[in-house]
This record gives structure tokens, C-alpha cells and sequence, in this order.
């Protein structure tokens, strides 16, 4: 069956169609778009309730599409748990420049961790694949520090410079503290990561040099 559809991937896929055929090439990659996007919205869903070997019935049905769109455009599991890390990741990241703009500095900076720690507890269900060897997934511990330091360093520097917590850790001290902090715990879920971080934030702010707010 998985062959079959891969087949069926290959013949139907865009590289495969003469130019000017069908549909235009603009309208063609904005419904690839969409489709990438909801297998990995579909993918993170099913994951986190069936694991990472789910039948690709159950993702596929979830987003709407096919299994033969599932594997044009994630020909193995490796790349579809991979993109759902990374679309992960990157939500994070982006949100920090809002989080700067809508809140005072640490408030920014305590939300962007909150939403930091979220995506590593979604981590967890991933853990087995992610540590199996797969050579798709040797680039994600320099994406995770790619991505995500600049946006806490921001964050972090923002709320040093309002005096609302201590400059002496730098944003990759404070990522790598974090993420062992939220390693599992036998016996533990996810409420024990949030409150050992809080923990973390409290220390965060003793020594702080506190500066006239610059708003």
C-alpha cells in the first residue's frame, strides 16, 4: 500500500507535469503550502495521541488530503517528524519579537519561556525517534540553537537592560538550563518542568540591578 502510494506520489507530482498544464504553477504551490501545513498540524496532533508510528491513514484523514499527498511531500516518517520539530521551533521563535512589543520586558521574557517549555514537553512523545540515529535528524540541535537563541537573546537582553533580571547568563546558558530542566522524570508530567522553571525565573531575578524603565 505504501509503495502503491509513493508510486502514485511520484507520477502525480508538480516536477512530473508538462508547464502550462492544469492548474497555474502560483495556485499549485499555495495549495502545496496548504497541504504541507495541515499534514503538520495533523502530524503534531496524532503524534502527541498515537506516537510517531501512527498509520499514515490516521494523519492524512486528520489533514484532509490524501496519503499519496503525505508521502510527496514527506517520503519518510524521519521528514514529516522532523518538519513537525521545526514548525515547532519556529512558532516559538517568531512569537518573540510580538511578546517584546505587546509587554513589559520581563513579562515578555517569562511568556516566551512558558511557550519554550511547552515545546519542549511536546518533545517528549518525539523522544524515541529523535534518538533513534536518524541522520534526518542531525541538523535539529544547531536549527534549535539557530532559531531560538537570537529570539531569547532578545528577550533576555530586553528585560537586563528594564533591571528586571540579572546579567550574568547569556541566552544559551539560560536555552541549555531550561531544556535539562525539563527533561522527563519518571513518574512526572509536564506540571513538574513548569515548576522547576519557575524556580529557575525566581533566580532569575535576584541580583538584578534595577534601572529606571525606559518607557
Amino acid at each position: 500500500m505504501v509503495s502503491q502510494d509513493r508510486t502514485q506520489a511520484a507520477v502525480s507530482s508538480p516536477s512530473s507535469a508538462k508547464p502550462g498544464a492544469g492548474e497555474p504553477a502560483p495556485r499549485r504551490r499555495a495549495d502545496a503550502r496548504r497541504n504541507v501545513g495541515a499534514l503538520i498540524e495533523a502530524a503534531r496532533t496524532v503524534f502527541a495521541t498515537s506516537g510517531v508510528d501512527a498509520p499514515a491513514k490516521e494523519i492524512t484523514d486528520l489533514a484532509g488530503v490524501g496519503v499519496g499527498t503525505l508521502y510527496r511531500h514527506f517520503p519518510q516518517r524521519s521528514d514529516l517528524v522532523k518538519a513537525v520539530v521545526e514548525s515547532g521551533i519556529d512558532a516559538v521563535a517568531d512569537a518573540g519579537p510580538a511578546l517584546i512589543a505587546g509587554h513589559e520586558p520581563a513579562e515578555a521574557l517569562i511568556s516566551w519561556i512558558h511557550l519554550f517549555t511547552g515545546l519542549l514537553a511536546t518533545k517528549r512523545g518525539l523522544a524515541s525517534a529523535l534518538h533513534s540515529g536518524d541522520p534526518a535528524f542531525s541538523g535539529l540541535p544547531g536549527y534549535f540553537l539557530e532559531r531560538l537563541g537570537p529570539a531569547l537573546a532578545a528577550l533576555l537582553d530586553a528585560a537586563v537592560a528594564d533591571g528586571a533580571v540579572r546579567d550574568d547568563i547569556s541566552a544559551e546558558d539560560l536555552l541549555h538550563a531550561i531544556t535539562q530542566l525539563c527533561q522527563p522524570v519518571p513518574g512526572r508530567g509536564p506540571e513538574h518542568s513548569q515548576r522547576v522553571v519557575a524556580i529557575l525565573l525566581d533566580g532569575l531575578r535576584c541580583g538584578a540591578t534595577q534601572r529606571p524603565s525606559a518607557r
